[in-house]
């Protein structure tokens, strides 16, 4: 049975701890509604830009004039995955879910005969694959010192995975990240870039779509050019809003996690403080079992 001194060390040790975690809970849950309201404000743009790009690409006569990022390379032998997690951890899984994502991924398709690259955006993700698949990491990008991500900071990402695909690195780009979905539900998403996966454009199901009567319209310049002006700005604006849902994500993880963790040192006090009592009352009954001995002796 441990003593006195070492349960009153543990319940101090403890409540020092959940002071932490109380703190970070609170923290988190401050910074999660600016995160949450720019990742919700990111989704009709990101959107919207696909529905655009998909309506100017079914208006090509030929896709043999679509820029190459569209069409893509015509094989699938070279996968490029991009991963994006978090750059610091005590959010619970959520590091570990996308990673565990990744590496499914990357051994279904090396089962396949295909070539697996990855690039890391965030330290977490990056530390865990160099584990057992640092050969496999081209790139790797923290962002640990920027407060709040702009889009000035995923331009240089966009621009380095086009002219990786320009260079003939890959064929087929994919990012994986944690979309937000509540406070207490984050999923696990991957999204093709490049090529751009152009959607199926039905207007019957578009809410959104407006009723042109029939009219032809003309694209000035040809869609071609704005195709290749459109689709590098869209890989940028996709990678922004995956960076934007992680972000949300991430604080709602770190939230709950903090949450967990602070009820869990709540009990261990209560648990902690009631075996001392019971240990303190041990110590005094026997000592008094030993006056009262002592005195019958005498």
């Amino acid at each position: 049975m441990a003593n006195l001194k070492e349960l009153k060390n543990r319940i101090t040790s403890v409540t020092s701890t959940q002071k932490i975690t109380k703190a970070m809970q609170m923290v988190a849950a401050a910074k999660l509604r600016r995160a949450q309201e720019a990742a919700e404000n990111s989704r009709p743009y990101a959107q919207r830009m696909e529905r655009m790009i998909a309506s100017v690409a079914s208006n090509l006569p030929s896709l043999d004039t679509a820029p190459p990022l569209v069409v893509g390379t015509g094989k699938d032998d070279v996968h490029l995955l991009v991963v994006v997690t978090a750059e610091r951890g005590l959010c619970g899984a959520f590091n570990t879910n996308i990673v565990r994502a990744v590496r499914a991924k990357t051994r279904e398709l090396q089962s396949a005969g295909k070539t697996v690259k990855l690039f890391c955006v965030g330290r977490k993700g990056q530390e865990s694959l160099r584990r057992d698949l640092e050969g496999l990491i081209v790139e790797y990008v923290t962002l640990r010192d920027v407060k709040r991500i702009s889009f000035a900071d995923i331009r240089p990402i966009s621009e380095k995975l086009s002219q990786m695909f320009t260079d003939g690195e890959f064929d087929i780009c994919t990012v994986y990240y944690n979309a937000f979905k509540s406070v207490i539900s984050q999923v696990v998403t991957d999204q093709q870039l490049i090529p751009v996966k152009l959607p199926e454009a039905d207007a019957a199901d578009d809410e959104d779509a407006v009723d042109l009567g029939g009219a032809i319209y003309e694209f000035e310049p040809e869609e071609d050019d704005l195709l290749g002006v459109l689709v590098p700005r869209n890989i940028a604006v996709q990678i922004y809003r995956s960076l934007l849902e992680s972000g949300a994500a991430e604080q709602a993880a770190r939230m709950t996690s903090m949450d967990n963790a602070t009820r869990n040192a709540g009990d261990m006090i209560d648990s902690l403080t009631l075996t001392y009592n019971r240990t303190r009352q041990a110590i005094i009954t026997k000592e008094l079992i030993e006056i009262v001995s002592g005195a019958e002796a005498l």
